[in-house]
């Protein structure tokens, strides 16, 4: 803890402690005031009284009387005519001793209470001061209204090299980055500025990265904050924090505002989410005014980042405010293996690691997705304690990031390996056989930590913009592949197939209600799933066709299945021979790879 906070709890303990001194000297009793005229007349007759002191009150006739029994015990009582008993104690032969009433202490009573207060007030001016130099753990008590985004100035320590794989994204972004260099160039024949740009794209794409590559190539401040930052419980605080950062930036321009996951603060209004507790839409009206309203922002360029642009509020998407909107987009094959190059820098490979393999293998895979891949495979190396990464430590990784660890050290029966062996055979037979989704990578009978007990791994040789009717057709039959290998060796099923029978029927569907695939149904969309992003949306929002077409397209989705599932079992047939040979060579080791697995085929030639 700082010198500050420590400060600061200092003086919270000493007024604690002054407070329960106050309260402990406000209870104490020295002795028991219970007793009564009554009492004190009987105990005299009895001759139980050894000592009496008389204390009268110099304003007034009254006072207390103090008596001491045989016992020891010491009892006090209050007259209201404190001569009239000192005349009763001398009739009864005592002569009592007469002193002042004790008077309140008037430290207590006057110094005390001053003293409280004033240690108070200090106290309060102690955090105000902490609060306005920033200093101090607690600093932030009462700093609800100022902004949280981090201002870092142009040093260039990241730039477009550091960027792989997103070659037209950069190429979009160099204008602005040329724009903040030279301003003059473009206002000179009447250009303004873009207010904002939109980063669009799945997570791990490298969002982050492109505007933090923009500060390091234009050199200028660079404001990041979170969407979430800007919410609070406090009806508005957010728009508070909005006014700050603006004015923020206007005492640095030229600059970048950029705001990460801006989806938390700029969602729809009037989606129904929060209820009543309309600070979310507050926030988000200020910032719509800030980014393009009476004020003027000259210089400054807001950036943001999403990965779900399609809840965002229409009037923060319009030009503007957001003048530029960037997707960047999953990498394609070079893109992969330019990251890949560039995570590995500081990583020592071996001699058989080829990178450009494994980009072809990670078809899907993001930027962070790759960094991560790179990283289990350094450190399935460290375990090994080596000082290399070799080709074997990334498919370890690979699997382990895309099915999961492999427990080898789990107790499968024979029957349960023999079933696997023959339902990952089947798979990789259609994978190899069909033209569209192979060819086969890997295939293992290796329990994962997903709970699959084996699986089947393609080599994807390109990537792919969109899907054809006859690729997802031949998924749908690879899906099928376990299911019928199983159904022809054994006579019987097992429940192993019931994820590839849901992947199955989900392809189908789409098939049928949302790509407009099936010429029975037509080429109309009856997909419902709008992704809207509150609860009750089936209840709100109810399907927008019949039950007559509902119960159509459960036919025809039930068609298509069932007619990959005779195409997928026709070539299976079709290359039993095979199916036998796979299903040993996985018995007896548990796993292979694609030449070891194609032999198979050869061997069958």
């Amino acid at each position: 803890m700082n010198k500050g906070g420590k400060n600061l709890n200092f003086y919270f303990m000493l007024i604690i402690a002054l407070l329960l001194l106050t309260v402990w000297i406000g209870t104490i009793k020295t002795t028991d005031d219970s007793y009564t005229y009554g009492q004190m007349t009987q105990d005299l007759e009895d001759g139980d009284i050894v000592d009496v002191v008389l204390q009268p009150n110099a304003e007034t006739p009254t006072g207390a009387v103090e008596i001491t029994l045989k016992d020891g015990t010491d009892k006090v009582l209050y007259v209201t005519d404190i001569e009239e008993i000192k005349k009763v104690v001398k009739d009864a032969g005592f002569d009592p001793v007469v002193k002042d009433v004790p008077r309140e202490s008037w430290f207590l009573s006057d110094v005390l209470p001053m003293l409280i207060i004033l240690v108070v007030v200090v106290f309060f001016f102690v955090i105000m001061n902490a609060q306005n130099s920033g200093g101090g753990a607690n600093s932030k008590m009462m700093n609800f209204g100022k902004s949280r985004a981090k201002l870092s100035m142009g040093d260039g320590k990241v730039t477009f090299k550091e960027v792989a794989g997103l070659k037209e994204e950069k190429e979009d972004l160099e204008e602005i980055v040329d724009f903040l260099k030279d301003p003059a160039k473009y206002t000179k024949v009447g250009a303004r500025i873009p207010k904002g740009v939109l980063l669009e794209g799945s997570p791990g794409t490298g969002k982050t990265l492109l505007a933090k590559a923009i500060a390091g190539e234009a050199n200028v401040p660079f404001f990041s904050i979170s969407g979430s930052d800007f919410v609070e419980m406090f009806v508005g605080v957010g728009a508070s924090r909005v006014r700050d950062l603006f004015a923020e930036a206007k005492k640095h321009n030229p600059c970048i505002i950029f705001i990460d996951e801006i989806d938390a603060v700029a969602r729809k209004r009037g989606t129904g989410m929060g209820g009543g507790h309309d600070e979310r839409e507050q926030t988000l009206n200020q910032l719509l005014v800030e980014m393009d309203g009476f004020g003027i922002n000259e210089g400054i360029i807001v950036m943001a980042a999403t990965n779900r642009v399609d809840i965002l509020d229409p009037a923060i998407l319009r030009p503007g405010r957001f003048d530029r909107k960037i997707t960047v987009s999953r990498p394609d094959v070079g893109g992969r293996e330019e990251i890949l190059q560039v995570h590995a820098k500081n990583k020592p490979l071996g001699d058989d690691v080829d990178l450009k393999q494994i980009a072809q293998t990670t078809a899907g895979f993001t930027g962070a997705d790759l960094e991560n891949l790179l990283n289990e495979a350094a450190i399935n190396s460290a375990k090994d304690n080596r000082v290399f990464i070799s080709q074997s430590d990334i498919q370890k990784a690979f699997i382990k990031i895309g099915i999961g660890s492999e427990k080898r050290s789990r107790i499968i029966s024979d029957k349960e390996k023999k079933i696997t062996a023959y339902h990952e055979a089947g798979h990789a037979i259609l994978f190899h056989v069909l033209p569209e989704v192979g060819p086969v990578y890997t295939v293992s009978i290796i329990p994962t930590g997903v709970g699959a007990a084996g699986y089947t791994m393609p080599l994807p040789e390109k990537d792919e913009m969109f899907m054809t009717r006859g690729r997802m057709l031949q998924d749908i039959m690879v899906s099928l592949g376990g299911r019928i290998a199983e159904e022809l060796i054994f006579d019987d099923i097992t429940t192993g197939a019931s994820s590839d029978i849901k992947k199955a029927t989900k392809e189908a569907r789409k098939m049928v209600t949302r790509y407009g695939m099936s010429t029975n149904i037509g080429v109309v969309n009856y997909d419902d799933d709008d992704e809207e992003v509150f609860i009750g949306r089936d209840m709100a929002h109810p399907r927008s066709h019949s039950e007559a077409i509902a119960g159509d397209i459960d036919r025809e989705v039930k068609n298509i299945v069932d007619d990959c599932y005779g195409k997928a079992k026709a070539i299976i047939e079709e290359h039993m021979q095979v199916l036998h040979d796979c299903a040993a060579l996985l018995l007896e080791k548990e796993k292979i790879n694609q030449a070891e697995f194609e032999a198979l085929f050869e061997k069958e030639a």
